[in-house]
């Protein structure tokens, strides 16, 4: 299996409801580095896995949507617990459905996973992996 990350970031505000969650029940800001993988069996004919520019400026457009917001604000994200590992399957999600939707052109035919992973700090971070 072939494998080509990429990465950007983005900084959002959020809180979390449950006692588990100690003082972040409050509002309190982070700033997420996230990785996504793009994976494949073979490479394409240009021996490539992904065009590294469409692969970026496509995270970086899905990101757009969160960065700079207060997720509590957002309305599809109401009444959840906007973690690491939520946010993570989030960008996942989005992420494939743009790969759907033809955005990595015929590069991103052969795409057959995707991890992401967004790292809060540099001693912790969360994935999710799965076939698209």
């Amino acid at each position: 299996m072939f494998g080509l990350t990429v990465r950007d970031h983005m900084m959002i505000a959020h809180s979390f409801d449950g006692e588990i969650f100690g003082p972040a029940q409050k509002v309190h800001g982070a700033t997420y580095v996230v990785d996504v993988t793009f994976e494949r069996h073979q490479l394409d004919k240009d021996d490539l896995i992904v065009d590294i520019g469409l692969a970026s400026d496509l995270l970086k457009n899905v990101l757009s949507e969160f960065n700079m917001q207060n997720l509590d604000e957002l309305p599809e994200l109401r009444g959840r617990n906007t973690t690491t590992e939520f946010m993570a399957k989030l960008v996942f999600d989005r992420m494939a459905a743009a790969i759907h939707g033809g955005r990595l052109g015929e590069t991103g035919k052969g795409i057959v996973s995707l991890k992401v992973t967004l790292s809060e700090s540099h001693i912790a971070w969360a994935s999710y992996h799965a076939g698209i």
